[in-house]
This record gives structure tokens, C-alpha cells and sequence, in this order.
């Protein structure tokens, strides 16, 4: 028999979750952060771990485990900081963002009229922008619903009350967001994951791996403009959001050419805050010749990561 109360439990208990104080999401994410850093059992720690040295693998044995115990604490906690910037308002999550640089490129942004297609990479708490953003503009934003029935109207209705048009993740929701950019519309992009099918092979630090190239494809064809964010969290129990220019060359070449402009801004960004990043994901399969690097040894994996970043730079050269 279906269990019909599942969905609204989840919604209640997730409601719950969302309405306690940031405090605590924070000292909660913490200390399972600590627990997973002692004990080093969790899945998702062999995954940050792994993905840290295909990246950086320049870094000594104690910076790569410095920035992995920090990398799992912060990852946790943006988890958990999501739960309570969803189930706060606007106004509170306005308040709770204490720092912003760049803020006169959004005005410009906004002001031209062209559109703006706002690139922001699983970086810090990405969440806490949508409130800010939706002062000034309308976001046309790419929405895939989560399984669970209950948890995906909670995150749906967290989303959308900020002025938010969610679209579906096909064609019909990429039309849509062609059509509010040449109307001088605003959409976001996170833009370092892999697409569910098909995909081009850009490098992605220097490993060419299966890439959606939407983002570029969108700023190229309308001519909007373009801004990279992120958000950090501060000591004050608060965030410090940064928008930054990309680079004028991602107007330039195709739409492969745009995304690898994207992705050097997201690898200068990690480089200077790596532990911030989000590793977790298992972004390195993303390449024929990598689809089991998760199941092998770590010696394994970084011997057929390093050929097959040596064989790719071979090419490049050429």
C-alpha cells in the first residue's frame, strides 16, 4: 500500500527544520562535520577527498587535509544553512547578508536592459543570494523537482515566493528562459555539474569532462549581460556576497569557447578558496576513461586521472 502521509510528513518536518535559528543549523552541521572528520566513514568524505587531489594536485599532504576537514564543515553547514534560509523571509535573509562587493555591476547590469545571466558555482551558500537579487529583478531559473513529493513542495515553495519563475530542466524551460532574456529578464546558472545527457567535452582543470554549455550559449546568442557570484559566511552569523565581471572574451568564439571562459573563473575561485567548494559531487566520472575513477583505489584514480590529463594537454599543444 502507498503511504500517502510520507509527502506531508516530510513537508511538516522540513518546515520544522527551516524555522530554527541559523545558530543551530550551524552548530548541528559542525559537529557532523566533526564526527566525519574523526572517523573518516563517510562516503561523501572518500568523494571530497578524491575530487580535492584530481583538482589540486600541486597541494602537500597537510594543506590536502587541512582544506578537506574545512571543505567537509563547509559543505555541511551551507546544507543545513539552506534549511533555515528557506524557511525565513526575505527581509531576514536581506539582513543576514552583511557585505557586497561589486553590487554597482548588478545595477549596471539591470539598468542596460539587455538581460543578465548570472553564473554562480556550488560555492559557499548560494541560497542566501535569491532574496537579495529578487529586490531588483525577476528570475527566469531552471528547476528540476526533487523525488520526494513533500521535500520538492517545500523547496518549490521556498524558491519561488522570491519572485522566481521556475521552468522545467528541457526545452520548453530553456525557450522560456531565451524569451525573458531578450525581454530584458534575469536568469541564474550553476553551471559545474554534468548534464543528465549528452554534453560537450571542455577541460574542467585540465581533465575534459561531459559539460553542459547552456551558459554560454544563452550569454552568447542574446547578448546579455553576464556576472559570476558567490556568497561566504562570515564569523558575525552572517554572509558576505561578491559579483564579479566575466571575462568580455566569453562573447567571443563558440559556445564551448564561453563555458571554458566560465570554468577558469570558477577555477581561480577555488584556487583561492578551496575550501569552500563543494566536493562532494562526482563531477571527475564525467569522462568515459574516468566512469569507475570512484570505485578505485586513490593510487588507482590518480594514475588514470594524471594520463589522462597529460594525453589532453598533448592535445592542446598540438
Amino acid at each position: 500500500m502507498t503511504d500517502h502521509t510520507s509527502p506531508n510528513a516530510a513537508y511538516r518536518l522540513l518546515k520544522f527544520v527551516s524555522r530554527q535559528p541559523i545558530q543551530i543549523s550551524r552548530f548541528i552541521a559542525r559537529g557532523l562535520a566533526g564526527l566525519v572528520n574523526v572517523l573518516k566513514i563517510s562516503k561523501t568524505s572518500a568523494t571530497i577527498r578524491l575530487n580535492l587531489r584530481i583538482a589540486l594536485p600541486e597541494l602537500t599532504d597537510e594543506q590536502n587535509e587541512r582544506i578537506i576537514q574545512e571543505a567537509i564543515r563547509n559543505e555541511l553547514t551551507s546544507y543545513f544553512e539552506f534549511f533555515s534560509i528557506w524557511g525565513s523571509t526575505n527581509k531576514k535573509n536581506i539582513a543576514r547578508i552583511h557585505s557586497i562587493q561589486g553590487e554597482h555591476l548588478l545595477f549596471d547590469a539591470i539598468q542596460a536592459q539587455k538581460g543578465l545571466v548570472l553564473v554562480i558555482p556550488h560555492f559557499g551558500t548560494w541560497e542566501i543570494m535569491n532574496a537579495y537579487l529578487s529586490q531588483f529583478t525577476e528570475m527566469t531559473i531552471l528547476y528540476k523537482p526533487v523525488k520526494n513529493p513533500g521535500t520538492n513542495q517545500f523547496v518549490r515553495e521556498a524558491r519561488s515566493r522570491e519572485k522566481a519563475h521556475l521552468v522545467p530542466t528541457d526545452e520548453s524551460g530553456v525557450r522560456q528562459i531565451f524569451k525573458a532574456l531578450k525581454q530584458g529578464g534575469t536568469t541564474v546558472i550553476l553551471p559545474d555539474h554534468t548534464p543528465n545527457l549528452g554534453g560537450e567535452m571542455i577541460p574542467y582543470f585540465g581533465i575534459p569532462l561531459a559539460t553542459s554549455n547552456l551558459s554560454a550559449k544563452l550569454i552568447q546568442k542574446t547578448k546579455a549581460k553576464s556576472l559570476f557570484l558567490y556568497a561566504m559566511r562570515n564569523e558575525e552569523q552572517g554572509f558576505d556576497l561578491y559579483i564579479e565581471p566575466l571575462d568580455e572574451s566569453i562573447y567571443q568564439g563558440n559556445a564551448n569557447d564561453g563555458t571554458a571562459v566560465i570554468f577558469k573563473a570558477i577555477e581561480s575561485l577555488i584556487r583561492r578558496y578551496p575550501e569552500h567548494y563543494h566536493w562532494s559531487y562526482k563531477r571527475f566520472k564525467a569522462n568515459p576513461e574516468l566512469h569507475n575513477v570512484y570505485h578505485l583505489s586513490t593510487t588507482e584514480a590518480l594514475e588514470k586521472v594524471a594520463e589522462l590529463r597529460a594525453k589532453a594537454l598533448d592535445k592542446k599543444t598540438l
